[in-house]
């Protein structure tokens, strides 16, 4: 029951909301033990603060939830692929695992050459096809 499936759909449904207020639909939730321990969504706009990505948030969040700063025994779900900013609060917190929906091929931290933390595992493409047509679909609603 608790597969990166079901744990990216929830993010995926932080991204959607992100979506619905004018923000850049990008979705994180932190989860350590099965248990959910934080969520983010974009929230650039609304906080007026270029750091508020959806993983910002749910890294900061997380760490209050658990006490301490290192995510140890935690994975991030993440819809779109970090940037290079989001990937060095990642690499500090020693998160262990990140599970990406859809690569982010502009502005991702991989194509820029920046690496996690050596012990952090990393998933690709759960719903993939979803995570990246919202994304889309929101830059195409302010193209018209």
């Amino acid at each position: 029951m608790f597969t990166d499936e079901y744990f990216m759909k929830i993010a995926l449904a932080e991204a959607e909301a992100a979506f619905v207020l004018g923000e850049i639909p990008v979705g994180a939730l932190i989860v350590s033990g099965h248990k959910i321990i934080a969520k983010g969504r974009n929230s650039t706009e609304a906080l007026v603060d270029v750091t508020a990505h959806a993983e910002m948030l749910a890294i900061t969040a997380a760490a209050e939830a658990i006490g301490g700063k290192y995510l140890r025994n935690c994975t991030l779900y993440v819809t779109l692929e970090p940037c290079i900013m989001c990937a060095g609060a990642l690499y500090w917190s020693q998160i262990s695992k990140v599970v990406i929906g859809a690569a982010d091929e502009k502005r991702g931290y991989r194509n820029a050459g920046v690496q996690l933390h050596p012990k952090t595992e990393v998933t690709s493409g759960i719903f993939e096809k979803e995570c990246g047509e919202i994304v889309k679909e929101f830059f195409r609603l302010r193209r018209i």
